[in-house]
């Protein structure tokens, strides 16, 4: 029934990339399969853990979209000149589009960015949904380290308007940059995929560049998984960081600032995180231990 439903969704919006709407599907399948696997409280457990988390995120998509609207001008120019001096006096992304980018005939490259790119919209998610049936404790550390990267942001993008380089090209401030992902979503015929880019919903923020978010959550799942991973897992663990970075900066999403202090959040949060919750343990177990201390019997002198 589930299947069913997911492909009738698909056959007439498309693949869903709205974090409300991934949610509800996630839930759904999660309730699915406990359902089917026989356990009779499963999918309350599954509502339990899930439905707080979809409305915090549903409030964060909501207070995104207010956020836009900040008493003070996008920033834009100390962005482009942290850029320039990377770049040798021309930002990365028009010198990296100059070169690769063929507008109406995307190369192999071009197809590989939007497979990237897309994967920031369920990434994070498929691997809470997996956490979560593997290992309770994962689930909670990598959602705690999710939420605090995501409401950082948000202020952040309260605080510091930023533009990202296509809305700074259009207002002339650099030269021309294409949007290349939503291009070859276009040109491809997946005219519902690039339904993500569409400007004027009360959701949309256009404005909200710095950090990366995009560039941050890679980062975050590299950080959190890289101590327990195997060579060829840090090998992933490490490329796909990189792999957005390039993707955000050549196809004219996100100037390297903002990747770069995408990273750099990543690796404040997950290590406030991880000493938190490694202080909270702590706390536990002398709790524990003097309880165990208290409960043994005093030792009786013999003689």
């Amino acid at each position: 029934m589930f299947a069913l439903a997911f492909w009738r969704y698909l056959a007439v919006y498309g693949l869903p990339y709205a974090n409300d709407v991934v949610f509800l599907w996630l839930i759904a399948a999660l309730v699915a399969a406990s359902v089917h696997s026989g356990g009779r409280k499963g999918w309350l457990h599954v509502l339990r853990d899930w439905v707080p988390v979809m409305a915090v995120v549903w409030a964060y998509s909501l207070l995104r979209g207010y956020g836009a609207h900040t008493p003070w001008r996008p920033h834009y120019a100390p962005q482009i000149a942290f850029d320039k001096v990377l770049g040798f006096g021309e930002t990365w992304t028009v010198r990296l589009q100059h070169l690769l980018y063929h507008p109406g005939q995307p190369q192999w490259y071009d197809y590989a960015i939007v497979v990237v790119y897309m994967s920031h919209f369920f990434a994070v998610f498929g691997i809470l949904a997996v956490l979560w049936k593997r290992n309770h404790a994962r689930f909670r550390h990598f959602l705690a380290c999710y939420l605090a990267i995501t409401f950082a942001g948000f202020l952040t993008y309260v605080l510091y308007p930023a533009d990202p380089p296509w809305l700074a090209a259009i207002e002339n401030h650099l030269p021309a940059v294409d949007r290349i992902v939503n291009a070859v979503l276009e040109n491809s015929g997946l005219h519902r995929a690039g339904t993500i880019f569409e400007n004027g919903s009360r959701f949309a923020n256009d404005v909200a560049a710095m950090p990366s978010l995009h560039s941050a959550y890679p980062m975050m799942i590299a950080l959190v998984f890289w101590p327990r991973a195997g060579r060829t897992l840090r090998a992933v663990l490490a490329a796909y960081p990189v792999a957005m970075g390039f993707t955000l900066v050549y196809g004219g999403e996100h100037f390297i600032i903002d990747v770069l202090v995408g990273w750099a959040y990543a690796w404040a949060l997950v290590t406030l995180v991880n000493r938190l919750i490694a202080r909270r343990a702590a706390t536990r177990a002398a709790k524990q231990e003097a309880v165990a201390v208290a409960a043994t019997p005093p030792s009786v002198p013999v003689g």
